[in-house]
């Protein structure tokens, strides 16, 4: 069976999509895929002191984002409800992205963080059993998170959740434990059972070129897994003209999925550096397809009488 790739998908179908086959999604649209990460519990354009408005998640989904994963989840989930403002509460991740039309992951770490952030096994089965299509195993600035750390527990994981979950592993930047980045690190966390790897696009982190990331991705693939270039060094918040100068770097190293992180407006990426980033690697066509998606219509919804089919 032929996999179908990623941004041939309508709304339904991503908001459905988990595990590995999101996996296999991703890496059948060769290196055209949008993730964007956002604090779990802002609503940054909320008028209301109440909470009600658009939350980030939803705003991400309208320009371009395929996948959508939650940072600092323990101000939003108490391990069985999800509060966010301005969508409302959940019981289920299946639930919200059903309602933001996007496959919803979550950010894990093993470093020095709150209880319910930290990637333990119990908390993954937790997460993957309400319906979370993918584990990111990372570590936010400040945290001690180590690459020994994240293979650790991507293997503790792994074992605990079986083969058909997705895991991707790895740093964004430094998360206040300087490592290099190398592809004996990136490939260790494939060993370890990730199904994907997370690491810095070059040029946003000091050391990481262009020619280092194109031998890092071909390392992880050669060894069975995607690659997720990241921009979390706050150059989210860049101007537009710097960023297809990154995406073409990226496109050029072999990355498979590239990440915004949330260091802009309160808990997000700037939506107008992601779009132009996202009409760089995948242009206007796939972009405005994909941000059209997000307003609530699927594709197989029935046209109206006497609508035309062109």
């Amino acid at each position: 069976m032929t996999t179908q790739r990623i941004l041939d998908l309508d709304r339904d179908a991503l908001s459905a999509l988990r595990g590995r086959e999101l996996t296999r999604a991703v890496a059948a649209a060769e290196g055209r895929t949008m993730v964007a990460e956002v604090f779990a519990e802002r609503a940054a354009l909320s008028p209301h002191p109440d909470g009600r408005g658009v939350h980030n998640a939803e705003l991400v989904a309208a320009f371009g984002a395929d996948i959508v994963i939650l940072n600092l989840i323990e101000r939003a989930w108490d391990g069985e409800r999800l509060v966010m403002p301005g969508l409302g509460t959940f019981t289920s991740f299946t639930d919200l992205a059903r309602l933001i039309g996007r496959p919803v992951g979550v950010n894990l770490e093993p470093g020095d963080v709150p209880e319910i952030r930290r990637a333990t096994s119990e908390h993954a089965r937790r997460l993957v059993d309400m319906g979370a299509a993918l584990l990111c195993i990372t570590a936010n600035p400040g945290t001690g998170g180590t690459y020994d750390g994240m293979a650790r527990v991507t293997e503790e994981l792994r074992k605990g959740l079986g083969d058909d979950a997705a895991l991707w592993s790895g740093k964004m930047h430094h998360a206040g434990c300087p490592e290099r980045v190398t592809p004996a690190r990136l490939t260790a966390l494939v060993d370890a059972g990730a199904d994907g790897v997370v690491a810095p696009l070059p040029g946003t982190l000091p050391g990481m070129t262009r020619e280092l990331a194109a031998t890092a991705v071909a390392a992880v693939q050669d060894a069975g897994a995607i690659v997720m270039g990241a921009i979390g060094t706050s150059q989210e918040g860049s101007h537009a003209n710097v960023v297809p100068q990154l995406a073409l770097n990226a496109k050029e190293a072999g990355f498979d999925a590239h990440h915004f992180g949330d260091s802009y407006l309160p808990g997000m990426c700037d939506p107008e550096v992601m779009y132009a980033y996202s009409v760089a690697i995948r242009g206007r066509r796939h972009t405005w397809n994909r941000m059209s998606f997000a307003s609530g219509r699927s594709a197989h919804t029935e046209a109206a009488p006497g609508a035309g089919t062109w």
